[in-house]
């Protein structure tokens, strides 16, 4: 479908890569190193993720190719007014998914699309109900999982996911971490 271009993913999530590979479209991983996740106090909550991957986007280490297509995307969990990123420890993932219990939060994916010529940016936002978690189910996952690499402490396709989630309101992928089929809608809508 895309054969006149390369992509490539900038993102170290091998969840984005297991998804954009769904789409089958042929790319390449290359991770900026230095990535800051800095923005302003003033942005609005539902903006900061697309802020991101733009930011991401357009400080990659290198320049694009003709015919390149850079692939940028960050993914934030929303309760009410706060933001739940990656936990930095045991004891951040649990009190992160003591939060989530028994409540529904949004997660926001934002995607940023490149070429050498311009730049394309969207989001998508999914609800996730989550039933009340026992303190010894938030204890089993967090041993066993480990999701400190996760917004919001959880990895939806892992056991929390199966056990936990009572509904889904939107893209289940976007809680994954890329919404793909989004995604290839605007793909085609950028590139054609």
């Amino acid at each position: 479908m895309f054969e006149d271009y390369c992509f490539t993913l900038a993102s170290a999530s091998p969840r984005r890569r297991e998804l954009l590979k769904g789409l089958d479209i042929e790319f390449r991983v290359e991770v900026n190193k230095d990535e800051r996740e800095a923005y302003s106090e003033d942005l609005p909550h539902h903006a900061i993720p697309e802020f991101l991957a733009r930011h991401k986007s357009e400080t990659f280490h290198r320049a694009l190719l003709p015919g390149e297509v850079l692939i940028t995307a960050d993914t934030l969990v929303f309760l009410d007014q706060e933001i739940l990123g990656k936990p930095r420890d045991r004891g951040e993932a649990v009190a992160m998914l003591q939060e989530l219990s028994g409540r529904t939060h949004t997660v926001t994916t934002g995607v940023a699309l490149r070429t050498c010529e311009r730049i394309h940016t969207f989001s998508d936002t999914t609800e996730v109900d989550f039933k009340p978690l026992t303190e010894g189910e938030i204890a089993y996952y967090v041993e066993k999982y480990r999701p400190y690499d996760k917004a919001g402490a959880y990895g939806v396709q892992e056991w929390i996911g199966y056990t936990g989630i009572t509904a889904i309101r939107g893209s289940y992928f976007n809680v994954m971490g890329l919404p793909v089929q989004r995604l290839y809608t605007e793909l085609c809508d950028f590139l054609y």
